[in-house]
């Protein structure tokens, strides 16, 4: 895998990473009681195959990102842990399945994403539309959020799931447009923003995320924070990039948790309702919180 960011001689992955970003070892009650769900169901999550860092305090609480549409993505996102390739099948059980685990988790609020399924002619939408309405049916009390790829711009698609109305349409642009061509080739920003603006203009609450550490700089951070206050995004996730494995994106800095309480900040000031900004936070963290507190407001 070539790429072609600036890396400064002393790279961050060549030394220890900082002392803020330790991370407690997945254990306990909670987290083999959802390890033992998730295995029985054959289901997939991003907290495992993204190699999230608070897997540990998430699945403490019984609170997890399931992922459909498989473990195999047909895109090559320069910074994702996922494997890469053309999946070999499309499970159309799957969302009975999740609708089963999510009412044995007894959970208020769900996190689905998904894998890009670029070689369906709907991109996977339809399994979508069934997912949420299995979790619908199968526990009803159950406020769903759903991080969505961006259909390669197939709006028919996306209207599938906009139709089954999650109370959270979440849709990361993980970057800023300078870096789009390494960190996400196959994807386009101003695509990810209309995506974004359609599901706002439908009334949705409109969620997204972004990395920092990969070489953006402070005044493209600012554009990106412009242009989500321009089409009414609601909800901001920052966090650090950390490198999955050597084959990928190198880390070019560390940001300091006071830059990430600096950002949090400019981006409220900005208009922009929420933003959840550490170097831990991922785009599901917090996500129950978020959802109740929109709820409260």
């Amino acid at each position: 895998m070539a790429h072609s960011l600036e890396i400064l001689p002393n790279s961050p992955d060549q030394g220890r990473k900082p002392p803020w970003l330790k991370m407690k070892m997945p254990a306990g009650e909670g987290y083999s009681r959802l390890l033992n769900l998730v295995n029985t169901n054959k289901l997939h999550t991003v907290c495992q195959s993204a190699k999230c860092p608070n897997m540990g305090e998430c699945w403490a609480v019984g609170t997890a990102t399931l992922m459909i549409l498989g473990d195999v993505c047909t895109r090559s996102c320069g910074f994702c842990h996922i494997a890469t390739g053309r999946p070999p099948t499309l499970d159309l059980d799957e969302p009975r399945r999740v609708g089963d685990a999510v009412r044995t988790m007894g959970l208020k609020h769900i996190v689905v994403t998904s894998v890009n399924r670029d070689e369906l002619p709907d991109g996977g939408a339809g399994v979508w539309a069934e997912t949420i309405r299995q979790i619908r049916i199968q526990s009803p009390g159950t406020s769903v959020e759903v991080l969505i790829p961006d259909f390669c711009g197939d709006w028919d698609a996306l209207q599938k799931v906009l139709d089954e109305k999650p109370e959270i349409l979440n849709h990361n642009i993980e970057t800023v447009p300078r870096l789009y061509s390494v960190v996400r080739p196959q994807a386009k920003y101003h695509r990810s923003l209309k995506l974004l603006q359609i599901a706002k203009g439908q009334g949705f609450i409109s969620k997204t995320g972004m990395m920092l550490g990969l070489g953006e700089r402070d005044d493209e951070i600012d554009q990106v924070l412009d242009d989500l206050v321009a089409i009414g995004c609601e909800i901001l996730t920052l966090g650090q990039y950390l490198r999955p494995t050597t084959q990928h994106l190198p880390v070019v800095r560390w940001v300091h948790p006071d830059e990430f309480a600096n950002w949090k900040v400019r981006g409220e000031a900005k208009g922009i309702r929420h933003v959840e900004s550490g170097p831990m936070v991922r785009s599901s963290y917090h996500a129950e919180q978020q959802v109740h507190a929109h709820a409260g407001s």
